[in-house]
């Protein structure tokens, strides 16, 4: 069923598997505030066992891209259409979020972000081959985060 986040009172629902979860959900939140504030659009996430196609769009994207599988189990998926942008999120359990931003023009922005919750450990699969920025955020606290530019057409 699919749930609305609320960045107000940050909610653990359907993180409370992760060691992390109220770190997960802050960074939930944040994400949530900024497509409400930036384009007014309700960031709605579902279970991802609801959404595989999300899920195995993101994971397609990282296999073909930069031979990337994720290890951790995905929790929630969420996908949707912003000012001309395709997104698509997924959380993982481990505290990891990513995000694909594919622009609907040719020749528009296309990446794949990585975002860590605080207190947990940079994933093995990303360790060697990113590198990671922190930034302060009032409803997650650090979060790290780092990017690649896609270069297939998905």
């Amino acid at each position: 069923m699919p749930y609305t986040v609320d960045f107000d009172n940050v909610s653990t629902v359907g993180l409370e598997s992760s060691p992390v979860a109220q770190a997960l959900a802050g960074l939930r939140a944040n994400e949530s505030r900024y497509y409400r504030n930036k384009f007014n659009h309700a960031f709605t996430v579902s279970p991802a066992d609801e959404v595989p196609e999300v899920v195995d769009r993101v994971s397609h994207i990282l296999k073909e891209e930069r031979d990337i599988i994720i290890g951790s189990r995905p929790l929630e998926a969420t996908a949707f259409d912003v000012d001309g942008t395709r997104m698509a999120y997924v959380f993982y359990e481990s505290g990891l979020s990513i995000n694909v931003m594919y622009s609907i023009e040719d020749g528009g922005k296309r990446a794949v972000g990585f975002k860590l919750a605080e207190g947990m450990e940079v994933p093995e699969e990303l360790a060697s081959r990113f590198k990671f920025a922190r930034q302060k955020s009032k409803l997650a606290g650090v979060i790290r985060g780092s990017f690649f530019v896609i270069k297939g057409q998905y």
